[in-house]
């Protein structure tokens, strides 16, 4: 069995997910999802759900016998079994945390029976079952009215997703200072360098804060601001986006993925250079290298 802990927003799970399915692939192992973290959120962290089940995932969720805690310890045992009798008869899983945030390859060559406890924020963690996480990261939901009429358009025309991320990026002093936000100029130079390799494109704005993207963004091209898919639609976002036939993300695993999702060969991907407003962080594998660092 491979365990996968998880923690944070959509684009997190699908992250941990896609790392520990590989190995679980490799190893013709069964995967289980640790999605405990979502029942007692830590104080001062953002509010999240678990969303990977719009997916057509290829995991089964962790029992309360599966999961262990973050320190590699497997969790209290039920008061009337003694410790010792717990440990023997459960034994526990090889606790592997994520100590850097550049690519370890060391993970991939991980044995069965082990717990991951990370982002694994890279697609090396995963490459080679490109196609396997493409389809099973596809939403098994039918798609709505409103969101097939938008398909349709990015199907017709030289379509370009372009995401903003704000929110607690931009309004959360803690965060904001760790990650920072994607300034209207680097749009503008995104925007520019598709612009100058696609005719007519027509731009698709998805935002957690569109009435900021309305008035600082001038973009001069034609423009639909996507505004629909409120709260834990979310993965109805990124089914669009993913549609598109070029993309414009910001420093956001979210239109990470969304761009990721598109397996497009000739596709265009402008993303910041800078990942984080925090320089400590190695962020070299963060990019896959088609993707033009702006």
């Amino acid at each position: 069995m491979i365990l996968a802990k998880l923690r944070g927003g959509l684009s997190n799970q699908m992250f941990q997910y896609s790392a520990a399915r590989r190995l679980a692939h490799r190893r013709g192992a069964e995967l289980r999802l640790d999605a405990s973290w979502y029942a007692k959120i830590p104080r001062g962290a953002t509010p999240r759900a678990f969303e990977l089940h719009h997916f057509n995932i290829c995991a089964a969720m962790a029992t309360p016998w599966d999961i262990i805690g973050t320190d590699g310890v497997r969790e209290t045992p039920p008061r009337h079994l003694p410790v010792a009798i717990w440990r023997k008869l459960r034994g526990r899983p090889r606790f592997v945390a994520e100590r850097q945030f550049n690519f370890n390859p060391a993970i991939l060559d991980l044995p069965d029976d082990v717990c991951l406890f990370g982002y694994w924020v890279s697609e090396k963690y995963f490459l080679d079952i490109a196609p396997i996480i493409r389809q099973e990261l596809t939403v098994w939901e039918p798609i709505s009215t409103e969101n097939a009429r938008i398909l349709q358009r990015m199907k017709e025309t030289a379509s370009v997703s372009l995401h903003i991320r704000r929110g607690d990026y931009a309004h959360d002093p803690r965060v904001n200072r760790i990650h920072g936000t994607c300034s209207p100029e680097y749009y503008a130079a995104a925007v520019a360098y598709v612009a100058a390799r696609v005719p007519d494109p027509r731009i698709f704005v998805f935002s957690d804060d569109l009435e900021w993207a309305r008035e600082n963004m001038n973009l001069r091209y034609p423009t639909e601001y996507i505004s629909h898919n409120q709260g834990l639609s979310s993965h109805e976002d990124l089914r669009l986006m993913s549609s598109c036939r070029h993309h414009i993300i910001a420093n956001s695993g979210f239109s990470w993925w969304g761009a990721w999702l598109d397996p497009r060969p000739d596709k265009i991907v402008c993303a910041p250079r800078r990942w984080f407003a925090e320089a400590s962080y190695d962020t070299r594998d963060v990019l896959p290298e088609p993707w033009v660092a702006l």
